[in-house]
């Protein structure tokens, strides 16, 4: 009777802990799924804010490019090299806003990656993130070639020390 007694007793600690392990295993999930919702509110956020650098960015240049084209209409044709150039200043702000933009871009697939449950989401995210990668890289490329023709450009002058001194004359110093 008392090992009946006991088996009951031991069934029903054993039962009770099954279901407190239900209950855990009923707690991690509700737990995965706020931090899966969280997280794609935050890629969210982080693609928000991407879109805003970019309208932002394209609101700017458009205007700095309204204002050299009309101030080149009203100048005239003789400041082309420096119409061209600040052409490229607009281009090249703009490129840089972009590469800002695509690095959120990616940042928000990097957190869409983190909860992608197949492999097939995975595989597609890595390849939008590749393909972004390239975009940033070669950007940054054009960027940095074009801010090497700038400083070639701007004339360096010799520092003031290096100044040429009037020459010596020795019949005159005796």
């Amino acid at each position: 009777m008392a090992d009946a007694y006991m088996w009951r007793h031991w069934q029903a600690i054993c039962e009770s802990g099954w279901d407190r392990g239900r209950e855990s295993i009923k707690g991690s999930a509700q737990m995965l799924g706020i931090f899966k919702t969280i997280t794609l509110y935050l890629a969210a956020g982080v693609e928000a804010a991407a879109a805003i650098i970019i309208g932002i960015a394209a609101i700017e240049a458009t205007v700095r490019a309204l204002i050299i084209f009309f101030q080149g209409e009203r100048v005239g044709h003789g400041t082309m090299d420096r119409m061209s150039d600040e052409k490229e200043n607009v281009r090249l702000r703009l490129g840089r806003w972009l590469a800002v933009a695509l690095e959120f871009e990616l940042a928000a697939d990097i957190l869409r990656t983190a909860i992608a449950p197949t492999w097939k989401e995975i595989g597609q995210l890595a390849a939008i993130a590749v393909l972004r990668t390239g975009l940033n890289y070669f950007l940054q490329q054009e960027i940095d070639k074009a801010a090497a023709r700038n400083r070639a450009a701007i004339p360096t002058s010799p520092p003031a020390d290096a100044r040429p001194t009037a020459p010596v004359n020795d019949r005159t110093a005796g």
